[in-house]
Parts: C-alpha cells; structure tokens; sequence
C-alpha cells in the first residue's frame, strides 16, 4: 500500500482546527483617531480606563475595548490597564492585544491570586469565585501613582457614547461614582445572619443605602488610597470567612463600605443585567431610558449565546463589536 502524504491545504486546516480550539484569533480594529477640538494628552486630558483580562472572557474584553475606542471623540487620549492573573501569564493576552488594537495605549499589570486566595467565600456561582474578580479592590495599589480617576469596566459590555462622557462626571466628596438602582430590594445582598445582628445591620443606620453594579464605577484613586478602602473591604471579606452575611461574591463588601456614600451616575451608563439572573441566566429587556452603556452582567453571555445559536434579542446589539475570527480564517 502505498502512503501518500496529505494535501497541503488539509494539514493548514488540521493545524488551525487544532490551534483554534485553544487560541481564539481576533481581527484587527480600525485605528480611531482624535476630533480636532481634543486636548493634548496631559493628565487631566487623558481617560485612564481599567478592565480585567483573562482568556475566559477575553472575547467580551476585546469587544468592549472595541466599543470604546469606536465612541470616543478622543480616543487617543485613552490608556487602557489591563490587569490579569498572575499564574497564567500575560504574554499571550498581551499578545492578543497588541495586534487586535496596534495603536492602543496600554499597560498590563499582574494579579496575585494569593492576596485574597484566603479571603474568598463561595457564592451563588463559580464564576463569582474568581480571585481576579476580586482585583477591582485593589486598583489603588496595582495601577501607577500618578493615576488619580480611573473607570473601572467590566469585560461583558459594550458602550454607545463616548466614554469621555462618564469619566467626567463629578464626584463631588465621593469615593466613587455609580448608577444607583434604589428600588431593588437592598435586603437581598444580605443575609438573615446579618439582618437580624443589629451591630451588622446598623452599618446603614446613618445611609440612604442603594444597590450599585460594581461593573461600572468611576474612583477617585487619591481619595480611596488616603481613606485605605482596601484595608476596609478587607475587613468585610474577613468577616465573612467567620460569619456568612452575603451570598454574591465580590459586591457585598462594596455595598457594606460605599452604598449610600457615592456620587449618583445615570442609570443609561449601565443597562445591567442583560444575561439575566445568577442561576438560569434567562433574557431580559432594556430598563426604560437613554442607553450609553450595555451590560450582559448575569449568568448568559451574548458570545456564548450566540454560538449556540440560541441568542437573546439584545445579544445582536453585542454582535457589531466581536472581532473574533471566523473559523478557517486565513487572512493575516
């Protein structure tokens, strides 16, 4: 018998079947370039715009870079850092997006899973667990010192305004600046242990205290170092290893130390919670209202809904922004 070696093209497409299915490939973005009334980049010109990164989610990463840079009258006035776990290695993300978006500024900053690997609690879903879910607490001492007002982005989103718009909004005295959604039930975040200890509860005694979604938040990164807010949210998070008092990850201690402190943001810069709930991640339809930002916070996420070819409605709105590569894209 005689073994004939096979065609060229086959073993093209068995080597990219192979590589995609642990490597996924991005196009590259347009390069976006700043409207003549922009400033020159200072510091009080520039956006300093912070996300974490990670293979898991790189895909809604690179879609909500995309987004932002796409919305912006100044793009070039945005610096983007980047913050990724440091027992995976940055190479390749920094890699990934090098060539997705040649001509971003960027920083990439490691994550020790070991700072709060012993302070993490369980919660209603795995994800949650992440320790570099985590990282958003500790961006006072990750990014530069020279970096005083930073938004901080979650990695399933898109924006639809120009982000230049939310970096300055004022936060007057505040920490931080958020949308408030003050007719959600404020009592679920916590738990009847919690409750029903009054020097726990008391905590909002003196607050009008608020639900706020930690994907989307403007700091003052001066005020949360001199006011030592890690250190703060530390001591929540370590409560919690004693005595269970919430169930949903990161939030909580974001709730306990800021809701009812922060300066108030428009509810159209996040339009939250579009992958539904925790557990079944079922659709949802916009909240009534402006939109500048969509958030697919919840369990469903639009890429992954979309390959299944079982997206939800909203999830066309995300589609624009995907760069990933077809499968078999050859084009360099």
């Amino acid at each position: 018998m005689i073994h004939r070696k096979p065609p060229l093209l086959l073993l093209i497409i068995l080597i990219s079947t192979t590589a995609t299915a642990t490597t996924q490939l991005f196009k590259e973005a347009p390069k976006f370039y700043n409207a003549a009334d922009c400033p020159t980049t200072t510091d009080t010109a520039t956006v300093h715009v912070a996300m974490t990164l990670d293979a898991t989610y790189l895909r809604g990463s690179i879609a909500a870079i995309y987004s932002v840079v796409q919305h912006s009258s100044c793009p070039q006035n945005i610096i983007f850092h980047f913050i990724t776990s440091s027992s995976t290695g940055a190479s390749h993300l920094r890699a990934t997006i090098s060539t997705t978006f040649p001509y971003l500024s960027f920083q990439i900053y490691p994550f020790n899973d070991s700072t709060v690997a012993g302070l993490i609690s369980t919660s209603i879903r795995s994800a949650l667990d992440c320790p570099l879910n985590y990282a958003r607490s500790y961006l006072a001492g990750i990014l530069p010192p020279h970096v005083g007002k930073v938004v901080y982005l979650d990695s399933d989103l898109v924006l639809v305004d120009d982000i230049a718009k939310l970096a300055n909004i004022p936060l007057n005295d505040a920490v931080l600046a958020a949308p408030e959604y003050c007719n959600a039930n404020f009592t679920f975040y916590f738990t009847p242990t919690f409750w029903s200890n009054p020097s726990l509860s008391l905590t909002f005694a003196d607050r009008k205290a608020c639900y706020f979604n930690t994907g989307v938040m403007v700091i003052d990164l001066y005020r949360w170092r001199a006011g030592d807010y890690t250190r703060k949210i530390e001591e929540w998070m370590e409560l919690q290893k004693r005595t269970r008092i919430y169930e949903l990850g990161s939030l909580p201690p974001f709730l306990l130390v800021f809701a009812g402190k922060i300066a108030p943001v428009d509810h159209r810069w996040n339009q939250h919670g579009l992958g539904g709930d925790n557990f079944r991640g079922l659709c949802r339809d916009l909240h009534p209202g402006p939109v500048s930002l969509l958030h697919w916070s919840g369990k469903g996420k639009p890429w992954v809904r979309l390959d299944a070819e079982r997206p939800c409605p909203l999830d066309a709105l995300w589609a624009p922004y995907d760069l990933l590569k077809p499968p078999f894209s050859f084009d360099s």
